[in-house]
């Protein structure tokens, strides 16, 4: 099932809900990637990381990015992102 993330909080919860799904441990999750078990958990618990840092993990789960129009959104949601 595709998961809409709108924020960076979001994109790193939906990594962190694939990787769980998968079965895979960070320290698993980390080694696909080639990082540090310490990255995957920074990204999953902070929400800020770099972008090639996100690609890196969302291709270790098989996972890519689709660009589409966006559906509704409130002023909350665009305030969390800045």
């Amino acid at each position: 099932m595709a998961g809409i993330a709108r924020t960076p909080i979001q994109l790193c919860n939906e990594i962190r809900e694939n990787r769980r799904k998968l079965g895979l441990k960070q320290e698993q999750h980390a080694a696909k990637a080639g990082m540090r078990q310490r990255t995957v958990s920074d990204t999953e618990n902070a929400g800020n990381a770099r972008l090639d840092t996100v690609m890196r993990l969302l291709a270790a789960l098989d996972l890519e990015v689709v660009l589409r129009v966006r559906t509704r959104s409130s002023a909350k949601e665009i305030e969390e992102i800045f």
